[in-house]
């Protein structure tokens, strides 16, 4: 179903699933870093499914974004 293509946070890391909300809503720059994997993850998902045809660069360093974003969410949900 459209909305539910890209990755989900709580899905990748369901054993956080209560602190990924509560740092949201807590954390202006962890919100910052969940709005732009989920923006990179949107637009990886619309190059895989052949919406937007980019260059392969492109869609390299896209892939190579929200791996770095998903990395540094995830540290940040292992702290503390």
């Amino acid at each position: 179903m459209f909305g539910e293509h890209h990755s989900d946070l709580a899905a990748e890391f369901p054993k956080f699933k209560d602190k990924i909300h509560h740092l949201k809503s807590s954390s202006a720059h962890f919100s910052k870093l969940v709005s732009e994997y989920e923006a990179v993850a949107k637009e990886v998902y619309r190059i895989e499914e052949q919406i937007e045809t980019p260059s392969d660069a492109y869609t390299e360093n896209k892939k190579k974004q929200r791996l770095a974003l998903k990395d540094q969410i995830y540290a940040m949900l292992m702290k503390g």
